[in-house]
């Protein structure tokens, strides 16, 4: 597909026209930050084979005295 370097240069040259040079930087922080939480989602994925333990049950309330008059 890409045949020459020169091929990549056009690339690189049309992508700086488009965003900008000041745009460059956070466009590769943001992807790079989508990376990162890919693969934590995925070893996070992995680590849960196991079925997580059932919430604990909520204390039971007293009952309240009603007074008569």
């Amino acid at each position: 597909m890409w045949d020459s370097p020169m091929h990549l240069l056009i690339v690189a040259i049309v992508i700086l026209v488009l965003f900008g040079g000041r745009k460059i930087p956070e466009l590769m922080r943001g992807l790079g930050e989508g990376v990162r939480g890919f693969k934590e989602g995925m070893s996070g994925a992995q680590a849960q084979s196991t079925p997580p333990p059932p919430p604990a049950a909520a204390p039971a309330e007293k009952p309240t005295e009603e007074k008569k008059s």
